[in-house]
């Protein structure tokens, strides 16, 4: 206590305190991850017995990659995270720009459809998406992935970008206007370079989303677009659950993600601070 007797922690003991608390924090996050990189380096016979001695090999890297459907599971889960992200964006950052700069019965109608679709659990979209796209003849493709993923980002990604240009002065597009400037052309010639640390930021939560997904993979492909995050699960099978080359996979999925997010590290802080 205080020397006033006033119950109160003393500055030391108060940062003491939230050092040890943020050790633990930091220390809860990690130890899952550290446990499946060593996991991932065991030998399937040294999974359970760590105790035992330090032999590691990267061989469960090697035996995961050479299945050729998780080679293809891979370049999927790439092409699809990245396609959806691009193209949903193209819809996100013109539909955040009219929600935040216009008044009007269409940014109305198209903000409530906006609230309506994030209030149903896409969990529920499932089965109907199931159906349409079988109906459609796309079902297992590219393009039957697609539109579930695009719907979902521009729901919830154009609230965001709403929010990127609503901390963005509309003064400088009032003087493009004056200078002759079409809604257009102010757009892309002011508004749209001050919110590029915005939509950096946007890209890579919509691509990690993508890249992660396991619902939508699980039920709307099969064989012909493998999606990553479903083969990973195809290692628990009738004999048990492999480990060693689930935690190798995942380590190896974790690997794209990480280079995005770091090469997009100061976009990514910008953009969340706008």
């Amino acid at each position: 206590m205080s020397a006033g007797g006033s119950g109160v922690l003393a500055p030391g003991w108060g940062r003491a305190f939230f050092g040890l608390t943020l050790a633990a924090i930091t220390l809860l996050l990690i130890f899952p991850v550290a446990w499946m990189v060593l996991t991932a380096l065991r030998p399937a016979s040294g999974v359970f017995y760590v105790h035992r001695g330090a032999e590691f090999t990267l061989g469960n890297f090697a035996e995961a990659l050479a299945k050729p459907e998780m080679q293809a599971s891979f370049v999927n889960s790439g092409i699809i995270a990245t396609l959806a992200t691009v193209f949903s964006l193209a819809v996100t950052i013109t539909s955040g720009y009219m929600l935040s700069r216009f008044r009007g019965t269409t940014s109305s109608v198209w903000f409530g459809l906006i609230y309506l679709f994030r209030c149903i659990p896409y969990i529920t979209w499932v089965i109907p998406l199931y159906l349409l796209t079988q109906w459609m003849g796309i079902l297992d493709t590219y393009l039957g992935l697609l539109l579930p993923h695009i719907s979902i980002h521009i729901c919830f990604f154009s609230w965001i970008m709403k929010g990127f240009f609503d901390g963005i002065s509309p003064e400088m597009e009032y003087a493009a206007y004056i200078d002759g400037c079409s809604h257009w052309g102010a757009f892309l010639r002011v508004a749209l370079p001050l919110a590029v640390p915005g939509i950096v930021a946007l890209f890579i939560l919509s691509w990690l989303y993508t890249w992660n997904e396991f619902l939508f993979a699980l039920i709307l492909t099969g064989s012909r677009t493998p999606m990553l995050t479903v083969r990973m699960a195809q290692f628990v099978n009738e004999t048990g659950i492999e480990w060693h080359l689930m935690s190798a996979t995942a380590v190896m999925a974790i690997g794209p993600a990480l280079i995005v997010t770091l090469f997009a590290q100061e976009y990514v802080v910008k953009g969340l601070r706008l």
